[in-house]
């Protein structure tokens, strides 16, 4: 199997420095599941000083990051297979669904923008896609970026331990949010760990962990429950605020 390659273009490569030595990233570079590349955007800005960023047409406050460069190096970079993703706070908003597709590509090129935004030609007429990691606003597109980054490469086959079993269990991968986790000791300070954990029921768990799953995700995040396919004993068990034992 090919690993995922990444190029990602940056006015700062320095800052995916520390994330890519350590952690999941790390592992799945020395493992052969990912090759990155981050590069310094101005190599392909023109002119003596290499300005990446000019004026608005317009008016108003604040820099925009010029065409150019993006366009060139893409235009140095692109494969065949080549999926290009900007950062963006106007992008579509990243889900883990976003994150299952984007560990399917063969090559992902990341732009990051900063400033006041990016020029428009780049969104329109470049990118294959502008992605958003929140309703909220980041000084750059790094942080979106190593994100996005992180959360579609733990997905690629081999690069985390325990299966793809283990992986639907977590946060989002089915449409819910995680059951809670306990580990030793079993009693601290007064605060003990749910009985049924202990019982080697394993059915018992298996039905404590999907309704503490439902009733977690119907309290924090209501919005997903709408999404979900429930079942009759679902639907039971959202009817019933009472939380168990």
């Amino acid at each position: 199997m090919q690993p995922l390659r990444v190029d990602i273009l940056t006015l700062f490569p320095d800052y995916f420095r520390g994330p890519l030595a350590h952690g999941t990233l790390c592992r799945a570079v020395r493992g052969g599941q990912l090759t990155v590349a981050v590069h310094q955007l101005r190599n392909w800005a023109a002119g003596k000083h290499r300005v990446t960023d000019d004026y608005t047409f317009g008016g108003g406050s604040g820099m925009v990051m010029k065409p150019e460069p993006f366009f060139r190096a893409v235009d140095d970079l692109a494969t065949p297979q080549a999926h290009v993703v900007l950062l963006s706070p106007a992008g579509r908003l990243f889900t883990q669904q976003r994150a299952e597709e984007l560990a399917g590509k063969g090559h992902l090129i990341l732009l990051c923008g900063r400033y006041e935004g990016v020029d428009e030609r780049v969104a329109t007429h470049l990118v294959d896609e502008e992605l958003s990691i929140g309703d909220y606003v980041v000084s750059g597109g790094e942080l979106p970026a190593l994100v996005a980054l992180d959360a579609a490469v733990r997905l690629v086959p081999a690069v985390l331990g325990g299966g793809p079993a283990a992986l639907q269990e977590e946060s989002h991968a089915a449409g819910l949010l995680e059951y809670p986790q306990f580990t030793r000791p079993a009693s601290y300070r007064g605060m003990d760990v749910p009985a049924v954990l202990l019982s080697g029921d394993h059915q018992r768990i298996a039905d404590w962990r999907r309704r503490q799953s439902l009733l977690r995700t119907q309290a924090r995040r209501p919005d997903l429950i709408a999404r979900v396919e429930l079942s009759v004993a679902d639907k039971a068990i959202l009817g019933d605020k009472a939380h168990c034992e």
